[in-house]
């Protein structure tokens, strides 16, 4: 009788093991045709945004008037912008093809800055027009790659959780359609000498030159670790890999990955060689319930700032998510605002613990400014808008405007009904540079480091 027992027992704990792995298997698959199908989507969305891409390069050509023209590049823009993120979608991330999306964003930024200019009194150039003949050859070159592509994913019913695999496990022995044509897309567009697309368009090769404002000597990897520790709040016992980014670059950083050996915490942060400044950190663990304010998050800040000599900020915007603060910082000098030298930071309201930190802009973009004088007095610049705003607060500040140059401007905060609104008059021609509908009800002011 035992034995039976025991027996039944047995079957019945194999027949369970059985069901659980049968249904572990089903979801495993599940996942896996649902990211099959994603990529399948993104890729053929890519395919389809270059053809039309490629259409609407050749309309403009003809055109001539500026009702036209405008709205064609206007379109040329937003199809590039889609066509970014399906490239963004696919796992390419181990794969070299930073050469096609610089000529996306080379398209893109060329089609918005010439869509939005006046092109009755600056109309595009000879060389501007010569430019577009260019891009229109090179987007035909890279659509006729692509339908290959797409036609021998068709045609071999080939699978993108392959590329993934190859490309994951470094397997170049593969026999990968996929991975072979993209690369010969990627070597089409190699060829291209750099376009000149005019005044219109600054040069997305020149980015390096962003991190030009970096003081200090070059760190070494092991100073690297050193300062990732003392941002990262983390123990000396945390176990550490690093791994030296941006070869070939005036302007290369560290990427640092800290893990503790007692806690299931992770954090990994990017350090500019120069200067050791952390570009970004992001610590990876669970928030538990909220023990502490904003206020008392929003302290943490800025404690963490000062210690690691982030100075003359001011906190721009406050927010809370769930268990966490969301604070964005700006950079001031003469008593104006400089928002392009933004900081944001995330802090966990259970033990104010930095679990985010973005300082990039910051890094790219500070320094000391020639800040010239406003031509306008603030009460024209007032004057310029709507009459049923009601003016809370006023300031000075420089902000990036529609074709990335920095603009003085007057900044007014004022609400209209329930609605909180930022206002920015350029000070030198009373244009409105920007309008932003705040989420937020209070904007907070003060001096904070």
């Amino acid at each position: 009788m035992l034995k039976g027992i025991l027996i039944t027992v047995l079957s019945v704990g194999v027949i369970g093991t059985a069901v659980w792995g049968y249904q572990e298997h089903r979801e495993k698959n599940a996942i896996l045709i649902n990211a099959e199908n994603n990529y399948q989507r993104a890729f053929h969305e890519l395919t389809y945004e270059i053809d039309v891409l490629h259409d609407k390069i050749g309309s403009t050509l003809a055109m001539n008037s500026r009702s036209s023209l405008s709205p064609a590049l206007a379109d040329v823009w937003r199809i590039t912008s889609q066509a970014h993120s399906d490239v963004g979608q696919l796992p390419l991330s181990l794969l070299p093809f930073n050469k096609t999306e610089e000529f996306l964003a080379q398209i893109g930024e060329f089609s918005y800055k010439t869509a939005i200019r006046d092109l009755d009194k600056d109309p595009l150039t000879d060389e501007e027009y010569q430019s577009l003949q260019g891009l229109y050859k090179q987007a035909a070159d890279i659509q006729s790659e692509l339908r290959n592509v797409q036609h021998m994913v068709v045609k071999n019913d080939l699978r993108w959780m392959d590329v993934e695999t190859a490309l994951a496990t470094n397997n170049e022995a593969a026999d990968n359609t996929i991975i072979d044509g993209f690369q010969t897309v990627e070597k089409t567009v190699e060829g291209y000498d750099e376009t000149d697309l005019g005044p219109a368009f600054v040069n997305m090769q020149k980015k390096d030159e962003n991190y030009q404002y970096l003081e200090g000597k070059e760190i070494s990897k092991k100073e690297a670790v050193s300062e990732a520790k003392k941002y990262a709040q983390s123990p000396d016992d945390v176990k550490a890999t690093v791994a030296e980014n941006g070869e070939g670059s005036d302007y290369g950083f560290f990427s640092v990955s800290l893990r503790s050996p007692k806690e299931s915490i992770e954090t990994n942060l990017d350090i500019t060689k120069k200067g050791g400044y952390p570009i970004w950190l992001i610590t990876a663990r669970d928030v538990k319930q909220q023990k502490i304010s904003l206020e008392d998050a929003h302290q943490s800040a800025v404690k963490f700032l000062k210690d690691n000599e982030f100075e003359d900020l001011d906190l721009f915007e406050s927010v809370q998510y769930d268990q966490m603060g969301v604070f964005t910082f700006v950079s001031k000098q003469d008593d104006v605002r400089i928002y392009p030298d933004s900081i944001k930071m995330k802090v966990a309201l259970d033990n104010g613990q930095i679990l985010g930190f973005s300082a990039e802009d910051f890094l790219k973009s500070h320094h000391k400014r020639d800040i010239p004088q406003a031509v306008l007095a603030k009460e024209e610049a007032r004057e310029k808008i709507n009459s049923q705003l009601k003016i809370m607060d006023d300031r000075l500040a420089i902000i990036l405007n529609d074709s990335n140059e920095e603009v003085l401007c007057y900044e007014f905060t004022g609400t209209l009904g329930e609605d909180t609104y930022r206002i920015y008059i350029n000070s030198e021609n009373g244009r409105e540079e920007k309008v932003e509908k705040l989420q937020n009800a209070e904007p907070i002011y003060e001096d904070v480091v």
